[in-house]
């Protein structure tokens, strides 16, 4: 291992020590503000499918509602996640969908937020190309990480 894995090591850690650390409905914000950095990807290849918007607005209901109803949250995440199997072909547009479908099971177990988080992630990677790919995925990874700490107040 090089010193840069090391580096990416600790800072896994890190993130995953404050996700456990940060409360459920804000991890649900940090979750769909994620998830929507991806959706493009998908959105933009098939505008006629809502499933994985609709997977995020029903967090975004959770989140102002606080009325938890599980078989409405399954229901938009394996709607979500079926419209990703429909894409077929791993690609950038297939890892938003299941990014959508994550980041609305954050409303049933927390963890989910970090399915979001790292579906976002592939979408960039895929969508980025070999040459950018590493430089972008370290980019969002930034980002998502300050989102939360500023969502946290930290």
């Amino acid at each position: 291992m090089g010193k840069s894995d090391f580096s990416l090591i600790r800072q896994r850690d890190t993130f995953v020590e404050l996700v456990k650390e940060t409360d459920q409905k804000t991890l649900a914000v940090w979750a769909i503000d994620c998830a929507e950095r991806a959706l493009p990807y998908f959105e933009e290849k098939y505008p006629d499918d809502p499933r994985p918007r609709q997977a995020l607005e029903t967090l975004q209901t959770w989140i102002n509602t606080g009325v938890f109803k599980m078989a409405v949250i399954r229901k938009a995440s394996l709607a979500a996640h079926a419209a990703a199997r429909e894409v077929g072909e791993d690609n950038a547009a297939r890892s938003a969908a299941r990014a959508a479908g994550q980041a609305v099971g954050t409303a049933h177990v927390a963890a989910h937020s970090m399915g979001a988080a790292i579906y976002t992630l592939q979408a960039i990677h895929r969508a980025t190309g070999a040459a950018g790919s590493e430089a972008a995925v370290a980019k969002e990874r930034d980002w998502q990480y300050q989102r939360l700490l500023e969502l946290r107040g930290s």
